[in-house]
């Protein structure tokens, strides 16, 4: 684990198991919490079901990924009391540090993360280490839930309308907002009263953050400055300003495995089966049927029968990969590694992903911006943290406000946005470890922010909302332990890049507003060494820092693309079966066939939801 997700840890530690006079420094409150920390730390291992350490021969289902998708199927198929449902997790259990909010992107550096890279380019990712962008991906119960930022957005009606009309009969904005609602739990009380957009007891708490820097202020300032309107994202229009909407729950991340499977875990028809690589999907070549999986496990091997159905929710990056390794692709692709083909399908292929920008930052004169040092060398912020739950360590990765525009149609106030503006109270200088989450160069890194490491500032990522760009995943070769090749193709339409210039030219305006001049707010302006040749800040350079800081926010998807009969590009059907496969599904982020707008974990809950529903339909169980 990192170094400074060890402090935490060790900070932790320390304050449970010392003396108590060795405390009174740490401010009220945290001394006699002493023990609801502890019982925290205990709670969050003993609640997460255990793995099964002799598995049946047979289920009823068996789930691929215990990620956001996987974790909400294994609740609700263990619904049917008669269902017996086998969840495989190729990595191992979250624990307490996981769900301190700020400590996100530390999370990339130990094994919850398959740690994948793209491609090397010459289009994108060009300030980045070997021209290679990271792809975090989730291995651990809860899988991206785990390691992304807790931001829950939806997407807009149109994303959705937009899928009906492809020939995805039944998801429709009105055919999927019931699936939304069905997740969550809203406890933004001025939210949850609007009760045809939000609702309450399901198992997903949506909050916002218990903590806001007075950047996070300034920010929505900004946004009313600007002629724009304060709004909730997740209601009837997107395009405006607001305090991010997070998976938390008590200050605390709520992900996936916490809200789905930790209420469930006593539940006998459900049996969980961790650190299990599953390498293979056994499928009779003649029939066309699924009828189990082969799995590795403390490096033996083991096959496991599917009474019903087996569920792949391994994510855009492990579906494919996994689908394609059982004979199940794009025929020319899987005959060159030498894979039997099974059926002839586009899988890997319509690789989406919302992308930033880094190169927006702004120093300030003001001390109120999120530095790690500063944060952790001030005590009180740990004790208030560990006691109640609040402060700064309670900000998910420093990212506390967002806003989104529709950049072609400005003044609809129900527009459909293209552009996301994701507001962080800190920046590539606050914490180095930033420059390996995103890969980045070290010699740009070094010449661009390291001039102001330490430095108060903020930063805004402009986001790339509908991408025309897509990718694809292709295996390297059948060996299942190897890592599979990504081509996220970025800006390989220019339009992608205007639209990214767009966002910029944005954020500069919103620096330039009251509400930041306020803190003296500078846009910083060493630029970036690949791109020197241009005026600094002219749109030329811009569009040369998009090329260079290319920075995924994780919301890679579509790679098993959903599709109608007769569909050419379609892998599942609307129903979530895998065409021309008998008994066997995609259940997860893999299944988008256009990205939404916003952030993907929301969608995929969604996804997961209707996906049981459509399941328990084909096997004759009334849906509730």
């Amino acid at each position: 684990m990192h170094q400074s997700t060890c402090l935490l840890t060790v900070t932790l530690l320390y304050l449970l198991h010392h003396g108590r006079a060795q405390f009174g420094q740490l401010g009220p409150g945290i001394l006699e919490n002493l023990d609801k920390i502890l019982g925290d730390l205990i709670q969050q291992s003993e609640e997460e079901p255990r793995s099964k350490v002799n598995i049946e021969n047979e289920y009823d289902f068996i789930i691929v990924g215990a990620g956001t998708a996987g974790s909400t199927l294994a609740n609700r198929l263990t619904e049917v009391p008669e269902w017996k449902v086998l969840l495989i997790e190729a990595g191992g259990e979250e624990n307490f540090v996981m769900d301190i909010p700020i400590v996100a992107n530390f999370l990339q550096f130990t094994t919850a993360n398959w740690k994948y890279k793209t491609v090397p380019s010459n289009t994108s990712c060009l300030g980045h280490q070997n021209k290679q962008c990271n792809f975090p991906r989730g291995k651990v119960m809860g899988g991206c839930s785990v390691l992304n930022y807790m931001i829950y957005t939806r997407g807009h009606p149109k994303d959705y309308d937009n899928w009906a009309a492809l020939g995805n009969k039944g998801w429709s904005y009105q055919d999927v907002l019931p699936y939304f609602m069905k997740s969550e739990d809203m406890s933004i009380p001025e939210l949850a009263r609007d009760t045809k957009y939000h609702s309450t007891g399901g198992y997903l708490t949506i909050s916002y953050a218990p903590y806001h820097t007075p950047l996070a202020d300034a920010f929505l300032q900004a946004g009313l400055e600007t002629g724009q309107k304060l709004v909730d994202y997740n209601a009837q229009s997107m395009t405006g300003f607001s305090y991010l909407q997070n998976t938390m729950k008590n200050g605390t991340r709520w992900s996936s495995s916490r809200a789905f499977l930790h209420p469930i875990r006593k539940r006998k028809n459900l049996h969980v089966k961790k650190m299990s690589m599953v390498i293979k999907i056994i499928i009779d070549p003649q029939t066309k049927v699924a009828e189990g999986v082969q799995f590795v496990h403390n490096r033996r091997y083991y096959t496991v029968r599917a009474r019903k159905e087996v569920i792949v929710s391994a994510g855009a990056i492990n579906s494919p990969q996994l689908l394609m390794l059982s004979g199940i692709g794009p025929r020319e692709h899987l005959e060159s590694v030498g894979i039997p083909v099974i059926q002839d399908l586009p899988v890997g292929y319509n690789l989406m992903d919302h992308i930033a920008s880094g190169g927006v930052v702004f120093t300030i004169d003001k001390n109120m911006s999120l530095i790690t040092d500063k944060i952790l060398s001030d005590t009180s912020n740990l004790a208030n943290y560990f006691a109640y739950h609040t402060g700064p360590l309670s900000i998910p990765g420093g990212c506390e406000t967002l806003a989104f525009y529709d950049l072609k149609d400005p003044n609809n106030p129900n527009g459909y946005p293209d552009m996301e503006l994701l507001f962080e109270a800190g920046s590539l200088a606050s914490e180095q470890t930033l420059k390996e989450n995103f890969g980045i160069d070290n010699e740009l890194y070094d010449a661009v922010y390291r001039p102001i490491l330490g430095a108060e500032s903020w930063m805004i990522l402009p986001m790339l909302m509908r991408p025309k760009s897509k990718g694809r995943v292709m295996l390297k070769d059948r060996n299942p332990f190897h890592k599979p090749l990504i081509y996220p193709n970025y800006y390989a339409h220019e339009e992608d890049v205007e639209t990214m210039v767009g966002g910029i030219k944005k954020s500069i305006e919103l620096g330039k507003t009251k509400a930041f001049q306020r803190m003296g707010s500078k846009l910083h302006d060493i630029p970036l060494p690949g791109c020197k040749m241009h005026k600094f800040s002219s749109d030329d350079y811009w569009r040369c820092v998009v090329r260079q800081l290319t920075l995924t926010i994780y919301h890679i998807c579509g790679t098993c693309k959903m599709g109608p009969n007769g569909d050419p590009t379609a892998v599942v059907d609307p129903r979530l079966r895998v065409h021309g496969i008998n008994r066997l599904r995609v259940i997860d982020v893999s299944i988008i066939p256009q990205i939404p707008v916003g952030h993907t974990n929301g969608p995929t809950y969604m996804i997961a939801e209707k996906g049981a529903d459509l399941i328990k339909e084909d096997w004759g169980v009334k849906v509730k």
